[in-house]
């Protein structure tokens, strides 16, 4: 991962994660899948911390929900569309 924003973003999501999911080991397989998730987002800013950090989460909470890493991306990818989308109507 080559942006601090999208380090700070992972961790970020994944300590609130822990936080939530006790039983949850550190080093769990989701984890690894949350910072190959958030590496792979192209079309946001590299510093977006704010967008980085709504795609991280989302994307941990689609794959407790949907138990596919494919569908997760996919769910967390409709949601930042919809952030994105909402930026651009809000911005002159």
């Amino acid at each position: 991962m080559t942006s601090q924003a999208k380090e700070s973003a992972c961790a970020f999501a994944w300590r609130n994660y822990l936080l939530l999911n006790s039983g949850i080991s550190e080093n769990d397989s989701r984890r690894s899948a949350l910072y190959r998730y958030v590496a792979d987002l192209r079309g946001i800013g590299e510093d977006d911390f704010d967008l980085l950090q709504i795609a991280a989460v989302a994307y941990l909470r689609k794959l407790d929900e949907l138990h596919d890493d494919r569908c997760a991306r996919q769910a967390a990818d409709q949601i930042l569309s919809e952030r994105l989308e909402s930026r651009a109507a809000i911005s002159p």
